[in-house]
């Protein structure tokens, strides 16, 4: 059974942008959460990070995509 890949971003991120097309890239299935629509989301990935993306893969959780941290929230 593959783990669950969740990919937590806001509108308007490049790094964002980029982490989706790259998981796409690789063939993985992901659930995306727009953290600016649901407090919930939010507060799960300010849990993590202050900026997105983040991307939780099963227990292994990722900042940023490639060597940018992406976009800050508050």
């Amino acid at each position: 059974m593959p783990e669950s890949v969740i990919l937590y971003t806001v509108p308007h991120c490049g790094t964002c942008d980029r982490a989706r097309a790259g998981l796409t890239d690789e063939g993985i299935d992901f659930e995306e959460r727009n953290i600016m629509t649901r407090r919930d989301w939010f507060n799960e990935a300010a849990g993590y990070s202050i900026s997105v993306p983040v991307i939780l893969r099963g227990q292994k959780v990722q900042i940023g995509w490639g060597r940018s941290m992406g976009c800050l929230f508050q």
